[in-house]
């Protein structure tokens, strides 16, 4: 099996400054900014390591997963994206995903998940505190994007919103709790 890491991004700098960082900790990597290409390379490369972003040009990255898990099953993917919702974090991982995480991301935190054999921890503690409003409406939204496939006009119509209103509540990172 191929030792390449495979990064999917469509940020052309991000993507380039993560291959770089993967390569300098002695993991070969690769970049590609689409879907299409992302699925090109690992086909002819087998890729054992994917860093997948969760938004790709307006389109969900949640949609490869199958398709690169389909090319290689033994492939680990992380799912990296800007806008983290509790929705998306159990998509990714119920898709095969082996782990979720929010950017900005240091590099440990992808290098230990590659490397970290075991599953999922499902048994961390749960916070007693309840989620504020805000988050609740995030949530909410991501749930809903989610089921629209990334549509922005169709979330929108479903959440009986303004496409505008959506689009600048979506612009803005996520609150905490």
């Amino acid at each position: 099996m191929n030792d390449l890491t495979l990064v999917i991004d469509d940020d052309p700098s991000f993507n380039a400054i993560l291959v770089r960082t993967m390569e300098r900790r002695g993991y070969p990597a690769r970049g590609v900014l689409d879907a299409a290409e992302a699925l090109q390379v690992a086909r002819e490369s087998g890729a054992r390591r994917i860093i997948l972003d969760l938004n790709l040009n307006g389109s969900s990255g949640l949609a490869l997963i199958p398709a690169l898990l389909g090319i290689n099953p033994d492939c680990r993917i992380i799912v990296l994206t800007g806008y983290a919702s509790i929705t998306t974090a159990v998509d990714a991982v119920k898709l095969g995903a082996i782990q979720y995480l929010a950017k900005p991301v240091e590099i440990e935190a992808i290098l230990g998940a590659f490397e970290d054999d075991d599953m999922p921890d499902f048994d961390l503690p749960v916070s007693d505190e309840p989620l504020s409003i805000d988050r609740l409406e995030w949530e909410h939204i991501q749930r809903v994007l989610n089921e629209n496939e990334g549509n922005i006009s169709a979330t929108a119509r479903a959440l009986k919103m303004h496409r505008r209103t959506l689009q600048r509540k979506l612009s803005k990172r996520p609150v905490k709790t």
